[in-house]
C-alpha cells in the first residue's frame, strides 16, 4: 500500500497532508506555494509511493461550485499528465475551512500561530483527509 493525499488547493498556498503507508492516519503535512505545488509533488512523489490523492470539492451552501474550481480542473489537468497513475479523488470541502480555525483555536497555540494562515490551509487538508477516509 502507499499514502492518499489531500490537497486543499488555493490561489496563493495549498495545504497538504498525507496517510501513513497503510492510510489508517491522516496528518498534515505542509503548506505550499501554490505556483510551486507542482514541483514540490514530483519531488515528494519520488521520494515517497503516493496511490491517490483527494482534492477539495470548493461548494457553497446550495451545492453551486465556487469560482476557484476553473483554477482546480486546471491543475489536475497538469496533475493527471504529470502522474497519470495516480487516482483522482473529490470531496465536498464545505466548512473545513472553519472547521481548521476551530481546531486550532481549542490547540493552546499562541495568538501569533493561530494567525498563520498556512497553518489553516495544511489543518483543512488534514481534514479533508479524514473525511475521505471515514466515508471509505
Amino acid at each position: 500500500m502507499g499514502q492518499i493525499m489531500a490537497i486543499d488547493y488555493g490561489k496563493v498556498r495549498t495545504g497538504l497532508a498525507v496517510t501513513d503507508d497503510l492510510q489508517i492516519i491522516a496528518s498534515a503535512l505542509q503548506t505550499v506555494e501554490t505556483p510551486k505545488l507542482l514541483d514540490f509533488l514530483k519531488e515528494y512523489f519520488q521520494a515517497n509511493r503516493v496511490e491517490e490523492i483527494v482534492v477539495g470539492l470548493p461548494t457553497d451552501l446550495r451545492g453551486n461550485l465556487s469560482a476557484i474550481e476553473m483554477e482546480i480542473q486546471a491543475f489536475l489537468k497538469q496533475f493527471e499528465t504529470a502522474f497519470p497513475e495516480v487516482k483522482i479523488n473529490r470531496l465536498d470541502e464545505r466548512f473545513t475551512s472553519k472547521m481548521a480555525s476551530f481546531v486550532i483555536s481549542q490547540s493552546g497555540k499562541s495568538k501569533k500561530e493561530r494567525q498563520q494562515k498556512g497553518l489553516i490551509d495544511k489543518i483543512s487538508a488534514t481534514l479533508i483527509l479524514q473525511n475521505f477516509l471515514e466515508k471509505r
